[in-house]
């Protein structure tokens, strides 16, 4: 469900509380999104502008988001024009769902002028526009002539505002025309605000009152209709149970985690790449290394070939491809694959050469087949812990990628990861008792053997990739390691599975295993328990659930 106009006339005052305001940094957060941290009346703040086909949307924001390492172009060119100057005012086109914001800022001469930001919230054509004296200096979204010939969007471009839709404003007259539809008589109204409209009309409420109800709201509601989450800043009588939130924290509530995945991808799509890069070569390395094991085990029967050979006293082979000898043993007529280009005896020394190679191969083999299935299962839980990690798990999984030589590490991170270099490490209380999870291998590793005391308790998934969970205390009660074990399946591979086996022994038992993956353990004595994981009863606890 997307914005519509009379939702955005609700924001911006909210957001022009805070002007007139500086811009201090300026990020793009995804392909879609660009970060303002801005300085104003109400003190610091992040003005989020997000042009999401579905999504789109812009509110002052108290969530955190990460930053990319090197920004895009256009990004540079806000900094370039905008870092520095101060919003003015933002103004909404009548009840259209565009906005301009103005900006005053100094010019390479010093000169102060005006610019604009103009953001359009349209569905799949949002869009946020840089625009200086009435032309076009970029725009996030390009739009060349033929895609639309009447509205081009390109550098050096004349600015062209959307065109007004000339309907009345439904906070200034409230005569309704019952034979035609809301959406075709006043601005701003969606088909969803127009249905709910009609419903409370049909139920004896007066289009006066639902709009000054409208006006006098401060909230955001959501609800979930076919399986869709709606929201407006009014009760939805039309679909039913409601869960009401400030203006601003609701659209945080709506849309922070539905794109948390779309920028860890963004942010860390290099990791993604290598990860699935890496699993790729390793599933294609697999069946070849099991092929060239089954061949290395029929060396016995080249032995046998160079000794037929060297017993028949088979001299001229030449320009054979194979030859038919008895064998000396049973008698039986046995076929030989020959190497046309030598004789009898080359030949014969051609098939003890392949019986030595495939002799001494086996051992080789059986070693790399080992070590490519546990490259596969490493790689597999990588992209199981990538698909729940959040940004600073994502991070950690690049740093660990590094430490194995699968990635290069470019001078930029170096310099940001000395400023914090401790591991994420998720710990919550329960029932008083400490509860620490990780939710990658490299805060496994930390966790299991340098945060966990011998006689904590440690819980893992049986067979299945996923987090070491430790519970501080040698004796918990039952509802504290059925948490523990709920935990385990749920931040693993089985997490849509039902009753998940998860051993769980203490730290004591543990053993790392020499030359290992990070995380990688060895159990000794152990208990098992089965659980079907409940991300509600996670979140009731306090627990952070993936989305």
């Amino acid at each position: 469900m997307a914005l519509d106009g009379i939702l955005l006339c609700k924001l911006i005052p909210e957001i022009r509380k805070s002007f007139p305001a500086r811009i201090q940094k300026i990020y793009q957060i995804s392909p879609t999104e660009i970060l303002f941290q801005i300085h104003g009346t109400q003190g610091k703040q992040q003005l989020l502008i997000s042009c999401h086909s579905r999504y789109n949307r812009i509110l002052i924001t108290k969530r955190s988001y990460p930053t990319p390492d090197e920004p895009g172009n256009f990004v540079m060119l806000l900094r370039k024009y905008l870092e520095g100057a101060m919003m003015i005012e933002i103004t909404q086109a009548e009840l259209d769902r565009w906005c301009t914001i103005e900006v005053r800022r100094r010019n390479e001469l010093g000169d102060a002028e005006e610019v604009q930001l103009v953001v359009e919230l349209l569905g799949n054509y949002a869009n946020l526009l840089l625009v200086r004296s009435g032309k076009i200096v970029d725009a996030l979204k390009r739009i060349p002539p033929f895609e639309n010939n009447r509205r081009m969007i390109l550098p050096n471009c004349g600015f062209v505002p959307i065109e007004s839709q000339h309907k009345k404003n439904p906070f200034e007259t409230c005569i309704v025309n019952p034979d035609e539809p809301l959406t075709r008589q006043f601005g701003g109204f969606s088909p969803f605000l127009s249905r709910e409209a009609e419903y409370r009309m049909r139920n004896g409420e007066s289009f006066s009152s639902f709009m000054k109800e409208i006006e006098d709201s401060d909230s955001l509601f959501i609800a979930n209709s076919a399986n869709e989450a709606v929201f407006h800043c009014i009760e939805l009588k039309s679909v039913g149970r409601c869960v009401q939130f400030p203006l601003f924290e609701g659209f945080d509530v709506l849309y922070y985690h539905r794109e948390e995945k779309e920028r860890i991808k963004e942010i860390s799509g290099d990791v993604f790449h290598t990860v699935k890069r890496q699993l790729k070569h390793q599933n294609q390395k697999l069946p070849r290394l099991l092929k060239e094991y089954d061949e290395a085990l029929t060396c016995d029967i080249w032995k046998k070939y160079g000794d037929i050979l060297y017993v028949s006293g088979t001299r001229e082979t030449h320009g054979q491809s194979e030859i038919t000898l008895e064998d000396y043993e049973t008698g039986e007529p046995v076929r030989i694959p020959l190497d046309p280009r030598l004789d009898g005896s080359r030949n014969a020394q051609r098939c003890y050469a392949k019986y030595r190679k495939y002799k001494t191969g086996q051992g080789y083999l059986l070693e790399q087949i080992d070590l490519c299935r546990k490259e596969i299962a490493y790689f597999e839980g990588l992209i199981e812990q990538l698909e729940q990690a959040d940004f600073e798990t994502a991070s950690e999984i690049r740093d660990e990628l590094v430490k194995g030589g699968y990635m290069k590490e470019n001078s930029s991170r170096k310099k940001r990861k000395k400023k914090n270099e401790q591991l994420h490490i998720t710990t919550l209380t329960f029932h008083g008792t400490r509860i620490s999870f990780g939710r990658n291998n490299l805060q496994n590793e930390a966790l299991t053997f340098h945060h966990s005391r011998k006689s904590d308790l440690w819980f893992h998934a049986k067979d299945y990739h996923g987090a070491h969970v430790v519970v501080h205390d040698s004796s918990p009660d039952e509802e504290t390691i059925r948490l523990a074990a709920n935990i385990a399946a749920y931040y693993s591979k089985g997490r849509e599975s039902s009753s998940v086996p998860v051993n769980y022994c203490p730290v004591s038992s543990l053993k790392k295993i020499p030359g290992a993956k990070p995380g990688m353990v060895q159990l000794g004595s152990y208990r098992t328990i089965y659980i079907d994981p409940d991300p509600d009863a996670l979140e009731s606890a306090g627990v952070p659930v993936a989305q």
